[in-house]
């Protein structure tokens, strides 16, 4: 408790409540990064093999063991691949209501891929803000203690005074720049799987129409771009 009194101490002094503040956003967007970064290890984000390797075992003839394949597997595309199974075996008599809802699974896994992406967006927005804010009110106040001292003025207190009210503009940037980085770097991660999800699920739902002749070429063509469509 000494340590983090001691810190905001710091922080008070050569920044002021929006050093503070920025800090309270720094932590925060490490707690978001970290738990994105778990979630996509955990939801094995990008791992498509699995699934790959269950189509092609799928239209092989050995359903069961393409379905089992995908069923061990807790990727987003090893989850859509298996909804669509499921509907194929299940839902012979509609294939353009299974499409459907494939369409919905899929867009329901990249919408929990996306979720607190706006909050580390926020702080990657607000902070280089809240730094020139920052900077500003110290500027005013460096002024105006230039005002009150007349003709007695001391330069170094203006240039410390101006050097302090700068510290805040300085964190705003280092915690925007790294935080924009992240973002950046989980968004090409989710855009990267839902391009993969749309040329899977078309790929599947096309051979799946050759194999039984049940619709024409033209009825799967709904599918690219649907994702990308609803996702956001």
């Amino acid at each position: 408790m000494d340590g983090i009194k001691q810190l905001f101490l710091i922080a008070w002094e050569f920044g002021g409540p929006v050093v503070l503040i920025l800090g309270v956003l720094s932590v925060i967007a490490t707690a978001l990064a970290l738990y994105k970064l778990w979630q996509f290890t955990a939801g094995r984000v990008g791992r498509h093999r699995r699934a790959r390797e269950a189509i092609d075992v799928w239209f092989e003839g050995n359903r069961t063991e393409a379905y089992a394949l995908v069923a061990e597997d807790s990727s987003p595309l090893s989850r859509v691949v298996g909804h669509a199974m499921r509907g194929m075996t299940h839902g012979r008599e509609s294939l353009t209501l299974v499409r459907e809802d494939v369409i919905r699974v899929a867009q329901e896994q990249l919408y929990e891929l996306r979720r607190y992406l706006r909050g580390l967006d926020f702080v990657a927005q607000t902070s280089p803000l809240l730094g020139l804010f920052g900077t500003v009110l110290g500027m005013i106040e460096a002024f105006s203690q230039l005002e009150a001292a007349g003709a007695s003025v001391d330069p170094s207190q203006l240039a410390g005074g101006i050097w302090t009210a700068l510290i805040t503009t300085a964190v705003g940037l280092a915690i925007a720049i790294p935080t924009s980085l992240v973002v950046a770097w989980f968004e090409s991660r989710i855009e990267n799987e839902r391009a993969v999800m749309e040329t899977t699920l078309a790929g599947f739902f096309a051979h799946r129409l050759t194999d039984s002749q049940m619709r024409t070429m033209d009825e799967v063509t709904v599918i690219p771009g649907r994702l990308e469509a609803h996702a956001h």
